[in-house]
Order: structure tokens, then sequence, then C-alpha cells
């Protein structure tokens, strides 16, 4: 008889750190020895091999996400005051980096079935200054990248989401003049702090970002513009170079999770399950139900032990740090419907079935109970 679990935590990383701990102790090791903390060989090797990974031309390893989704912007060339399309649902990062970066984010309404932007929405929205579109590949699903391509204006990705994801052939990374990454502890690929990069396969885009992340040096001491300190750690180059073999695999596991929620949990209460779009293949980054009263689910699962989060429960533009764009509440009706039903529940790489049953269990005697 398999053992009721005692608890099921929203994110256990134990599992993915003890895959890579002792190749990361003898790169520390090693690191130790040499001093080389900033920008050692690791940063180039990680830069190399994410490139190749993603199918894209370079890659520029950053201190956060943040970091990578603003010097993407900066270096395919965005001018102040110039506007950037994003989502009304995503982390409220993806509006600091436009702000960052000086330019006006202007929100648009998502999908229903892919909480993604949605391109007629975004298409409504682009004007005289619009510049970028910003799509977020949001929960690990690729937003309908085609349809938004025929909108006119370039795309910039938010794919911190996203490691892996492709829709309709296409993978995250690989769609825009550059796209954002997070390797935030996590994210799919996850360091053991905040790191981040951008991929692009412009040379001239990624000379930019590569400059800007280090005070603008083109070399040591020539500065040919105002940079930042936004360099990817070498130690956190080492886990990622660590974890980078494990990540399809990760992926697949996170895949099975989710088939194993939905075989479980179809018809139970009023959910809705989370289904990917025609053509896609997600990377469940995120297992995102809907339900009309997700506090109190949330709550009731707490009380036996199973973790939770919102992700997220207030679109963007009705937060306090942006209400001075001028949003009001029934600016993005479905991005504001959809903050307030969704929920995640437990899924990460390791994840037992035992315990994705525990949790399909406990949500499934909630709504039994009325």
């Amino acid at each position: 008889m398999v053992e009721t679990p005692a608890s099921v935590p929203f994110l256990d990383l134990a599992p993915s750190t003890e895959a890579v701990r002792a190749t990361v102790v003898a790169g520390l090791e090693r690191l130790l020895r040499s001093g080389a903390f900033v920008n050692g060989p690791a940063v180039a090797d990680f830069e190399k091999a994410y490139a190749r990974w993603c199918g894209t031309g370079d890659c520029v390893g950053t201190a956060s996400g943040l970091d990578a989704l603003r010097l993407a912007l900066l270096a395919a060339e965005l001018q102040p005051g110039e506007e950037v399309i994003v989502p009304a649902l995503t982390f409220v990062a993806t509006l600091e980096a436009v702000t960052q970066a000086g330019g006006r984010p202007v929100p648009a309404d998502v999908r229903e079935d892919d909480f993604c932007l949605d391109a007629a929405a975004a298409a409504a929205a682009v004007g005289e200054r619009t510049r970028f579109l910003l799509p977020v590949h949001l929960y690990g699903q690729v937003a309908d990248v085609a349809a938004l391509e025929s909108i006119g204006p370039p795309i910039v990705e938010d794919a911190c989401q996203a490691h892996g994801a492709v829709r309709e052939g296409r993978r995250a990374g690989t769609v825009g003049i550059a796209a954002a990454f997070s390797f935030y502890p996590g994210k799919n690929l996850g360091a053991f702090g905040d790191a981040g990069g951008l991929v692009t396969s412009s040379d001239e885009v990624a000379r930019r970002a590569r400059a800007l992340r280090e005070h603008g040096q083109t070399r040591k001491y020539v500065h040919a513009a105002e940079g930042y300190t936004a360099r990817l750690d070498t130690f956190q180059a080492l886990v990622l170079l660590a974890k980078l073999p494990l990540l399809d695999p990760w992926n697949t596991q996170r895949a099975e999770a989710a088939r194993l929620y939905n075989s479980l949990l179809d018809g139970v209460g009023d959910l809705v399950l989370p289904t990917p779009a025609a053509g896609s293949s997600p990377v469940w980054h995120l297992y995102v139900i809907r339900t009309a009263n997700p506090d109190a689910l949330a709550e009731s699962l707490a009380r036996r032990g199973i973790g939770t989060r919102r992700h997220y429960p207030d679109p963007v533009h009705l937060t306090e740090a942006y209400t001075r764009l001028g949003y009001g509440r029934g600016s993005f009706p479905v991005a504001e419907r959809l903050a307030q039903e969704v929920l995640s529940l437990p899924i990460f790489p390791g994840i037992r079935d035992d315990q994705l049953e525990a949790v399909a269990r406990a949500v499934r005697e909630y709504f039994d109970r009325g």
C-alpha cells in the first residue's frame, strides 16, 4: 500500500538540486582555485550551450530575467517614449523592463484559452508610437506568435517561463528580435540564485547587449554607452551548465505530471483545466487551474499541507505600481476574469505520482463537501 504523503509543497527544489550536487561542488572547487568569480570561462561556456539548445545564434548571460528583458529592449534600440504592447496578465517584471528601458507599456487583453496576448487586442492597441510587441509565453505556453507577427511591429519575447516550449514548430526564443529567459531557482532551468539570459540571432543586438550588461563597455574602459552591472555570475553559470543536460527530461516530467493532473481532475467541480493550444508543446512551468473561488480552495488545500500560489491575483494594470498608466477595472475583462479564477497547483521535476494523487484527492474532497 502506498503511503499518503503528509504534505505536498508547492515547489520542492531538492530533487533537482541533488541531481547536480556533485557536479556543482566540483565546479565550485575549481572556481575557488581559479578566482575567476566574474566573467569566468563558465559564463561563455553556458552562453554557447544555451544558444545551441534554444536554436539561436547567441546568448548573453545576465544577472536576472528582468535584466535580460530590459537589455533586450535596449539592444533592440527602443527609444524613450516609444510604446511596447504587453499582455495585461503577466508578472510585473514585463512592465518594469519596458519602463526601465525608457518605453511606455501599453497593456492589451489576453486569450482565455492560453492566457497569452490576444492578437486582435494587440492589433487594436497599435498606435503611431508602437515600437514592439512583447508577448509573454505565460505558464510555459508559447503565445500565438504567427498571429502576432501578422500585426506588423517587431516582436521581443518574454520567454522567462517557457524554456523549451514549442508552438507550431517554433521554439520559444526563436521568434523575435530577441527573447529573455529567467533562471530564477524555481524556473524550468533554474540557478542557485538570480540569473537570466537573452537570446538572439542578431550579431548587433548581442553585441549591444553584451556591452550594456557591463557599464556599456565594448572593451575594458571603452564605454560606448551608459550601461549597467547586469552580468551573469560565474557560479550561477556553473550551476546552469550542470542543469542544462537535464532540462529536456525535467520538462518531460512536468508534462507527465500535467497529464496525470488532467486525468485525475477531469470533471471535478467547476474546474477549468489547462488545455494546450493545437500544435503546442508547453513545458508546464506552472499547472494553473481555474475555479470560482480559488482562495477558498487554496485555504482548504493548505489545511492539508498542500502548497498553492496565485499567478497572478491582480492584472498588472490594477496593481498600485501601474495605476499611473490610467487603466481601471473593466479595461481588460478577460485578464481580469482570469486573475480572479486562477490557482497554481504543485508541479516540479521529481514530483511523485502519490503526491499528485494526494493533491487531486484533496481538490475532489473540497468540491464533494460543497
